[in-house]
């Protein structure tokens, strides 16, 4: 799939695509004192959630039509585009008759492929840039599925937006980045848009420039943070929100680094460098394989000895051990386990498919 240039629907000349603007849209004041400040730091984009989809009722959900009314007086006023989230049809339909110039999909609407359908009919033909935030849940497969229903309606005015996972593990981010996910999404589709959400990725403003940092040092296109008057009297996500000061400060100190460069003493360095990884990564493989084959003497050896695949002891002890060794080069505890839970993984697996041989046989 080929995807149109951010550049080509927001009509910015910037180093990225920077979007801003309150998590909900709460009084018209509200919007056109954000819009005035974004346009003024050269922002071509408000965001402005008009519904909000709340994890449990009895809560600020959003002002609807009503919003959107607010949205479009602001781009009679200011020099900016403006966005909302739609998660029906119905939605989108009241968003295309207020004059909403870009929409986006939120995580809890990517989940459900139908939901995603009809919203991609609602949109059908419609020449207008839509946004595909990620799943709650870290499965590429939905992400993908939804940009693709968008695609097939003939819209190429399409980008990804990268929130974060949600995660049962404890963490210092509100939803847990999985940055390997959005790689391999932009891998799969390189012409694709891909931006960054730290504000829902962080949950704390005092991480969005570490978070959105990261972001552009991996390649992203943009960023998408938000930003209210007075985010501690903020109806929603009170907590992520920067004011306009702050965004202004986040930007000033963003490093914007190009992603190619065509010194000829930097290529040739680069390239030395990537031959280097290139050898150690063949000891690696060769590493890998001989592990293999230890580890399928050993899942002949407990088949024969009728022992359980898993043994906890000896994981716990792996862990310890060799967390400890990448301390000792430099290497972060997370990186170390990263690795070894998915080398585990595979010995399982491959112990597991020893032991199911011995039951086909007996069958």
């Amino acid at each position: 799939m080929i995807f149109d240039d951010w550049r080509s629907w927001t009509h910015n000349k910037n180093n990225a695509l920077l979007i801003a603007g309150p998590c909900s849209a709460e009084s018209p004041e509200q919007l056109m004192q954000v819009g005035t400040h974004l346009s003024q730091l050269g922002i071509g984009v408000m965001r402005a959630g008009a519904w909000k989809p709340r994890t449990r009722p009895n809560s600020f959900e959003g002002k609807g039509v009503e919003a959107l009314k607010w949205l479009k007086a602001v781009k009679q006023q200011v020099p900016i585009k403006v966005a909302t989230e739609v998660a029906t049809p119905q939605h989108a339909e009241a968003a295309l008759k207020y004059g909403i110039d870009i929409l986006w999909i939120g995580a809890r609407t990517t989940v459900n492929p139908f939901l995603v359908q009809e919203i991609a009919n609602a949109v059908e033909g419609v020449d207008l840039p839509i946004l595909v935030k990620n799943p709650i849940n870290p499965d590429l497969a939905l992400w993908q599925g939804a940009l693709e229903r968008i695609y097939n309606t003939g819209n190429k005015k399409i980008a990804a937006i990268h929130r974060g996972f949600s995660s049962y593990q404890k963490s210092k981010f509100r939803n847990t980045p999985s940055w390997q996910i959005a790689i391999e999404l932009k891998s799969n589709f390189p012409s694709l848009p891909l931006i960054c959400d730290p504000s829902h990725i962080a949950g704390n403003r005092d991480m969005i420039f570490e978070v959105s940092q990261k972001a552009l040092d991996l390649g992203y296109d943009g960023l998408m943070i938000e930003t209210h008057p007075n985010p501690e009297q903020a109806l929603s996500d009170a907590d992520q929100q920067v004011t306009p000061e702050g965004l202004s400060k986040i930007i000033s100190q963003l490093r914007f680094a190009k992603k190619h460069s065509n010194d000829a003493l930097f290529i040739s360095q680069l390239e030395q460098l990537r031959e280097k990884i290139d050898l150690i990564d063949q000891e690696l493989i060769e590493v890998l394989s001989l592990r293999k084959q230890l580890i399928e003497k050993i899942g002949d050896y407990k088949k024969e000895n009728n022992v359980t695949v898993f043994q906890l002891e000896r994981w716990n002890e792996i862990l310890n051990s060799r967390t400890a060794w990448g301390n000792g080069k430099n290497l972060t505890s997370e990186f170390i386990q990263e690795i070894y839970k998915a080398i585990h993984d595979e010995s399982i697996r491959i112990q597991t498919e020893i032991m199911g041989q011995e039951t086909e046989k007996k069958k």
